[in-house]
């Protein structure tokens, strides 16, 4: 039973993607009650507590949220613990965001202090902007101080998320530098004591970098030395990948208005599809050309969606491997137009060789992949 997200408004349109505070609030609430631990200064759950929202407590009834080695969530959570940055690197789609929202929301029941890294993030959207009609109006003061998210993580002492710090200009990057390691930031415009603003306990940045992508760039040694470094690999296990997409999935169609749950038999198709079109090697040992797109894990959750949402709307069912086929182009023709070419051998030397009714269904569908 996949329990639906919901808002903690009452009345009023739900938020498309809650964030995890939200979505599990009344697992945070529990953790809460009965964390008897200690707990660093400033956090709201103790190391174990947090942890165990994280990856998962049956005896407690807490859901387990990360797919992963859970010794790197030990790892992370002493690092926050301590004055030092955590970034979190791994390719595209292995759920480095998804972690760092939930390590914030368990070490500030907060996640929303986010920065979204791109090569227009300016430092005013990292430490603090202005209020110019004020600043004309009063000149620097308080009250004309537009925080971002890093002065208010500072003053609240809360975590605060930096996402693909590496698509940032190398300028955009180093401006955390003297807030990681001497944890202050100077305001130089305000006269006084309030032009330093000293962080608070509790504070500090996860960050998150893809070791694939195009556009990113390379972080100077003296912001390196500030994080310590943990990897987030794919899922190794297929089963396990499975019931992740499965999970993700129904919770993504019920939001959308689907009324039936996807078809496991069908996520069994598309999951071990992805999996080998990203391994570049069939469960038989046979070799394939390795896609140059993403067929991560979070990408075959958004293909179950559309698949979904597919058969629902067009033909009130669940979704079909034909669906599959319609589906897989939207992710195999970004970067390159040679990844439709590998889609479709695979579809016409691969899949012929399997045994099941869905993969003839899948094969028979191969003429529905354009281009």
């Amino acid at each position: 039973m996949v329990r639906i997200p919901t808002d903690p408004v009452a009345d009023g349109p739900r938020a498309q993607r809650p964030p995890a505070e939200w979505r599990w609030a009344d697992e945070l609430a529990r953790l809460r009650e009965h964390d008897k631990a200690a707990r660093p200064p400033g956090w709201v759950l103790s190391l174990d507590a947090a942890r165990r929202f994280v990856v998962g407590d049956p005896k407690e009834r807490i859901e387990r949220k990360f797919v992963g080695d859970p010794s790197l969530i030990d790892r992370a959570l002493v690092t926050l613990a301590t004055s030092r940055g955590l970034l979190l690197v791994g390719e595209p789609g292995t759920a480095k965001s998804l972690l760092s929202e939930l390590l914030a929301a368990a070490v500030s029941g907060d996640s929303t202090l986010t920065i979204q890294g791109g090569a227009a993030t300016t430092e005013d959207q990292i430490r603090y902007g202005w209020n110019y009609a004020l600043l004309v109006a009063e000149g620097p003061s308080e009250r004309s101080i537009v925080p971002a998210p890093v002065l208010r993580g500072m003053r609240e002492g809360k975590v605060v998320r930096f996402e693909e710090i590496t698509r940032c200009p190398l300028e955009v990057q180093d401006s955390i530098l003297s807030l990681l390691s001497d944890r202050v930031m100077a305001i130089p415009e305000l006269p006084g004591a309030g032009g330093m603003v000293f962080g608070v306990e509790g504070f500090n940045v996860i960050a998150t970098a893809n070791t694939r992508d195009r556009g990113v760039n390379e972080m100077s040694a003296a912001l390196k030395r500030r994080f310590n470094f943990e990897t987030v690999f794919p899922i190794s296990d297929l089963e396990t990948e499975l019931a992740l997409v499965e999970s993700e999935a129904t919770i993504l169609l019920q939001r959308s208005g689907v009324r039936i749950a996807p078809r496991r038999d069908v996520l069994e198709v598309l999951v071990a599809t992805f999996r080998e079109l990203r391994d570049g090697v069939t469960d038989c040992g046979d070799p394939l050309d390795r896609m140059s797109a993403v067929m991560s894990t979070a990408e075959a959750v958004s293909v179950a969606h559309a698949v979904g949402l597919r058969g629902w709307f067009l033909r009130g069912e669940a979704g079909t491997p034909a669906d599959i086929v319609e589906c897989l182009a939207g992710t195999a023709a970004k970067d390159d137009a040679e990844d439709l070419a590998r889609v479709r051998r695979y579809l016409e030397q691969q899949v012929p060789r399997k045994k099941g009714r869905n993969w003839k269904a899948m094969h028979d569908a191969r003429h529905a992949l354009p281009g």
